[in-house]
């Protein structure tokens, strides 16, 4: 069986010649959109994405994994660049994780408040962030729904209209492949009904 774009990046189901990562894919240009499960950090795109606070300490939730992952220096490389301001974006080695890349997205403070405005910003800076070291993969999380307590269902709808806004607006981007990962159920099925609503549109 044909491996989908986002098992050819993931190397246990490309070994395993499994098929359970994809749920749903589109293109939009020359760009595939797939949603995944499975653990971000586990992702074997370019550039992972991280919904990080101001000051991009790496606590709980996506932020704890991609630590867990990738080692303590992907935390101290992006505290180094901090504070940085919500909806912006900061990019560093992903060290021990298979991407090469971790952006750091700030959608959230100190406090780990949220909003749609933010997650909007966050998506914007990270796909920019992307471009900017050169990735032509790159995985996103539902930004802003976890730790930060933002309705999940919107959440991934923002997440996905900024970037098939920004794939519409940019018709000459390098990246081929845009990934959203879902750890749970609940995120895929999120993804998934964002997905449906731009494929009927």
């Amino acid at each position: 069986a044909l491996l989908s774009a986002a098992d050819r990046y993931n190397p246990e189901a490309r070994t395993q010649g499994r098929d359970v990562w994809r749920t749903m894919k589109t293109t939009v240009g020359k760009t595939a959109l797939e949603i995944v499960g499975g653990n971000i950090a586990d992702l074997a795109v370019d550039a992972i994405a991280n919904a990080a606070n101001t000051r991009l300490w790496m606590g709980a939730g996506v932020a704890g994994a991609i630590k867990a992952a990738g080692g303590a220096a992907v935390e101290s490389d992006a505290v180094s660049q901090g504070p940085i301001e919500i909806g912006q974006a900061v990019a560093t080695p992903g060290h021990d994780l298979p991407a090469r890349w971790v952006i750091h997205a700030a959608v959230m403070s100190e406090d780990l408040a949220t909003n749609g405005e933010a997650i909007a910003a966050a998506t914007r800076a990270t796909l920019a962030r992307a471009e900017g070291v050169k990735a032509r993969s790159l995985a996103l999380p539902a930004f802003g729904t976890g730790v930060g307590g933002f309705p999940l269902y919107e959440g991934a709808r923002i997440v996905l209209d900024e970037v098939v806004r920004y794939l519409e607006q940019h018709p000459r981007t390098k990246l081929r492949l845009i990934v959203f990962s879902g750890y749970t159920d609940a995120v895929r099925a999120a993804f998934t009904h964002a997905m449906t609503g731009i494929t009927r549109s």
